[in-house]
């Protein structure tokens, strides 16, 4: 058996199944890297910084838990407390023990955040157009967005 012949039951990727698997793990991978480098070279802030920003600033109240706050951003509790301080040293959001559980901590978004967020927000509008809706006028992005969730809900 080579390495390309599949398992009994399987089905070989055709080529274009093929192009997309290798489209999307290249996508994965220089996607995030051009949106940070956007917001670094512009604003002087990492997408991880206005991530925070911006689940805070859709949220109820402008605040979160903390360990909600770092699963919406796909981090670990430690990354984000350390985010956290960070973004807190610079006025955009306070810390503050949770009301019901003495041991939570909640992360609530300043008018400073807010207002730094405002500022970013055009850079970020920017260069998600530019990196991934100026490919996509010619598709059905409805049908695209139901597809990638059914991907992530997948996995």
């Amino acid at each position: 058996m080579s390495a390309t012949t599949p398992p009994d039951g399987l089905t070989s990727l055709s080529t274009e199944e093929e192009a997309v698997m290798r489209a999307l793990g290249r996508l994965m991978l220089v996607l995030p890297r051009a949106l940070n480098n956007d917001l670094e070279r512009e604003q002087r802030m990492t997408a991880s910084e206005y991530s925070v920003l911006r689940h805070l600033s859709e949220s109820r109240c402008g605040r979160m838990r903390m360990s909600e706050l770092a699963q919406a951003c796909d981090m670990s509790l430690s990354g984000m407390t350390r985010l956290a301080a960070k973004l807190e040293r610079q006025g955009y959001l306070k810390r503050t023990k949770c009301d019901s559980d003495a041991r939570g901590w909640n992360a609530e978004l300043t008018d400073q955040g807010l207002a730094r967020l405002r500022e970013a927000w055009p850079t970020h509008l920017a260069s998600v157009r530019r990196h991934i809706f100026d490919h996509l006028s010619e598709l059905d992005l409805h049908k695209l967005a139901n597809a990638l969730n059914a991907i992530a809900a997948d996995s």
